[in-house]
């Protein structure tokens, strides 16, 4: 949910299979690819994965050819290239804030996110999604273990 003054706007998606991290790593490049010029944004997010990866850790593994300190490929290397180049555009200030604790724009975007959750279920037959995890899971080195509703 991006603000400026009197104006919203409101992004959504999804996809059938993927993890948390990505998708809060993909809503955050999202918001800031659709700016059509820099900006100073005040960036919400109730993510500390995201928060702490680009306020401390994006610096590091940078540095280390997108590897941790213990010499390990960074998870979601390919998102967190992605956001530092989005974010590069714009002079962004990152702030927690705790989700589910009544923040309207937190609480908006939660509804956001499970609308375009319904969205995925209702375009894909439960087959399907397996399909999609399954070939999620092949893509990626540990097996993501999921529910599906």
């Amino acid at each position: 949910m991006l603000e400026y003054g009197a104006h919203r706007k409101e992004l959504s998606g999804g996809s059938p299979a993927t993890t948390n991290n990505r998708m809060e790593l993909q809503a955050a490049i999202e918001a800031l690819d659709s700016l059509r010029e820099p900006c100073e944004i005040e960036f919400f997010t109730d993510s500390r994965y995201v928060q702490n990866g680009v306020s401390a850790w994006i610096w590091g593994w940078k540095r280390n050819g997108w590897r941790t300190k213990a010499g390990q490929p960074v998870k979601n290397a390919d998102l967190w290239r992605a956001l530092d180049s989005a974010a590069s555009r714009h002079k962004v200030q990152w702030r927690w804030l705790k989700g589910h604790a009544g923040h309207e724009g937190n609480e908006r975007c939660d509804a956001l996110a499970n609308a375009a959750i319904d969205r995925i279920q209702a375009q894909y037959s439960r087959e399907q999604l397996k399909a999609c995890l399954r070939e999620f899971n092949a893509q990626n080195e540990a097996p993501i273990q999921t529910t599906l509703l």
